[in-house]
């Protein structure tokens, strides 16, 4: 057997005790007794005796020993130093009554004589507790006759030795409650076990476990007595008081003790502290049975389970934070993935929408280029993600990039990516789409727009070679199918020299046309009744439909802005009508022209036939454009497909006529 720690007799010790006043704002006050010809360390770390709640202290700044003229607290070499009375100290600093030592935000007044009154009740506790519990809590005091604020009995167990039965025993107890507390549930549960493995490692005949019962109180600052109830008592439910003043003086020292009995049916006992992330949240108060004295070694005991309860707290803790974040996330993705299940959906009922289906239906499972064409708006990534979601590489990325969005060098790094240092602003090595679509689809929008340059090298990619990083030298190779869309007429831009021949081949293995939106009318009621389902759900709108005459505006419109226009058109409704039933004037419908549409303004041919020349005809072409957008030349220039210069020399020209 190990020898016993020696009982400290209250009555012996020195008739001025010294104690320090820790008050911090994070945690609050408390009152921490100095042992006599002892030390206590302050700090961040949770095995400090006094842990600081401050980011400037360091794990282990300072401690506070008993010297041979005294208490002096000495800097343990911190980060930001340690003051005293506002001073900052370098050697060992003596302590009178009344010093106040600084460490960050954090004040430690040092105090001889006795303890104040209540200052054994928990931080925090209500004036009424404090007055209700100071007298019974000074009279539990005087009984006390062990403290402990660390227990030894696990580095004993990593020590052990054959010859140390207790030792041995205390480990084997210690092992097993460790894996019964990891199957456990609740609160109540790892109560439980923990109280019924003390009783049985110690001479306790009965005790009781003090908590908080919410698991979020443990996150709420300092606990005090009035937040603990019982959440566990063995082997009978709890009879009598409850250990108010033992519960207050663990939680307010952070120390486990043992208290003696008063002879007239009162037994000792023993209180240890429950510690969740380094601070009290509970206390484990056990009496010992008939017959029997609490000794230092159970007290030990008792500490080794209250700090693997205290882990089993945080663990339990952690593991419903967890799993609330796991259910968040579960249906958040559920939500996104309905979402884009509805934006990816193709809706309509016209047979050329029926048609592209069926194409996407049919090339989806091959590994063709397909080259998507139609005017902007019309759906075309809509069809590249539905060929992706329907291939065999759904399960990989669908990337996409707008090639008219970027100039040359910009299109190329954002294609193949490029290394640390290859121009201005490349601070890190970035993977290109190429990279990241690997083993999935690249769908690239407005291909017409690439430049010559840049063809070259994506048609060596689409041909299956390696490519090489901007300003690289290794080769990449990747497995990527590649979709392309655009609304150029690409076969005058081949005969214009302003995209290659080969690469055209290239891409047009399988060409999927989508026809404007005023070319599918059955298509425009399906689609406006999507959109209002989508956005009045996002918007919490009661909106029921369209009226008929709604219904038949945007049957008659020509849509020029083609699906993206109509989906833009119905949230604008959506969001500002006023009626339960979207009318006619509630949609905001423009008057531009739709792509290839003819100029619906003045025409030099309106009227009836007059015979003329073709350059009179244009000259009153160019003059009734310039009279239509109010004079402003660069308009009429833009429109009428020239030249500034150009437009000033005809004009010029017709004004000496």
């Amino acid at each position: 057997m190990p020898t016993p720690l020696p009982t400290i007799d209250m009555a012996a010790m020195p008739a001025q005790p010294s104690y320090v006043q820790v008050i911090d704002p994070v945690a609050g006050e408390a009152i921490v007794p100095l042992p006599p010809g002892g030390v206590i360390t302050l700090g961040r770390a949770p095995s400090n005796d006094v842990v600081l709640h401050d980011e400037r202290a360091s794990r282990f700044h300072a401690e506070i020993r008993s010297g041979d003229a005294g208490w002096i607290v000495r800097d343990l070499q911190s980060r930001n130093g340690t003051l005293v009375n506002g001073e900052g100290i370098a050697a060992d600093q003596p302590l009178s009554a009344g010093d106040v030592v600084r460490i960050g935000n954090v004040h430690v007044v040092f105090g001889t004589g006795d303890l104040p009154t209540g200052a054994v009740t928990a931080v925090g506790a209500s004036g009424a507790a404090t007055a209700e519990m100071s007298a019974e809590a000074s009279e539990w005091q005087a009984s006390i006759t062990h403290r402990r604020a660390r227990s030894r009995l696990l580095e004993a167990i990593q020590e052990s030795a054959p010859s140390a039965p207790r030792v041995g025993q205390a480990a084997a107890e210690l092992c097993r409650l460790a894996f019964s507390l990891s199957a456990a549930e609740d609160i109540r549960g790892i109560a439980r076990l923990a109280l019924d493995s003390a009783l049985k490692g110690t001479a306790a005949g009965r005790g009781l476990v003090l908590l908080p019962i919410a698991l979020s109180d443990y996150d709420a600052g300092a606990v005090t007595v009035d937040m603990l109830s019982v959440v566990s008592a063995a082997p009978d439910p709890w009879a009598g008081p409850l250990p108010a003043a033992a519960a207050g003086s663990v939680l307010a020292g952070d120390e486990a003790m043992i208290a003696g009995g008063d002879g007239h049916g009162s037994h000792s006992s023993f209180t240890a502290p429950i510690r969740s992330r380094g601070r009290p949240v509970g206390a484990m108060h056990l009496e010992a049975g008939e017959g029997h004295e609490a000794t230092p070694d159970d007290l030990e005991f008792v500490m080794a389970v209250c700090d693997a309860l205290g882990v089993a707290i945080d663990n339990l803790a952690a593991r419903e934070a967890l799993s609330t974040r796991l259910a968040t996330a579960a249906d958040e993705n559920e939500r996104l993935r309905r979402r884009l299940g509805d934006e990816g959906r193709m809706v309509g009922e016209s047979p050329a929408l029926l048609g592209i289906v069926g194409q996407v239906e049919r090339v989806a499972t091959t590994k063709a280029t397909v080259l998507v064409r139609g005017e902007s708006g019309a759906g075309k990534e809509l069809i590249a993600r539905a060929i992706h979601d329907s291939s065999d590489r759904r399960g990989g990325p669908f990337v996409c990039l707008n090639c008219a969005a970027l100039s040359e060098t910009l299109l190329e790094s954002e294609l193949f990516g490029h290394e640390k240092g290859a121009f201005t602003g490349a601070t890190e090595r970035k993977i290109g789409k190429f990279e990241a679509a690997h083993k999935g689809t690249l769908m690239l929008d407005e291909i017409g727009e690439m430049s010559p340059a840049i063809q070259a090298k994506f048609l060596r990619v689409l041909e299956g070679h390696p490519f090489e990083r901007v300003g690289g030298s290794g080769r990449v190779q990747v497995d990527v199918r590649v979709v392309a869309a655009t609304n150029r007429d690409l076969e005058k831009a081949v005969t214009a020299g302003q995209f290659r021949r080969d690469l055209y081949f290239r891409l047009k293995v399988v060409e999927i046309m989508v026809p404007p939106l005023r070319r599918r009318p059955k298509d425009i009621e399906p689609l406006a009744l999507h959109f209002l389902a989508r956005f009045a759900s996002e918007t919490g709108r009661k909106i029921r439909g369209f009226t008929p005459e709604a219904i038949e505006a945007m049957q008659a419109y020509h849509w020029p802005g083609n699906i993206r226009e109509l989906r833009n058109v119905i949230e604008r409704a959506v969001v500002l009508s006023q009626e339960d039933m979207i009318d006619a004037h509630e949609l905001s419908l423009s008057h531009l022209a739709s792509p290839g549409d003819s100029h619906t303004g003045r025409s030099p041919l309106a009227g009836p036939f007059t015979p003329m020349t073709i350059e009179e005809m244009e000259r009153r072409h160019v003059l009734a454009t310039l009279e239509a957008v109010g004079g402003n030349k660069t308009k009429a220039a833009t429109i009428l497909g020239i030249e500034r210069s150009t437009l000033d020399r005809k004009l010029a020209k017709w004004a000496k006529v």
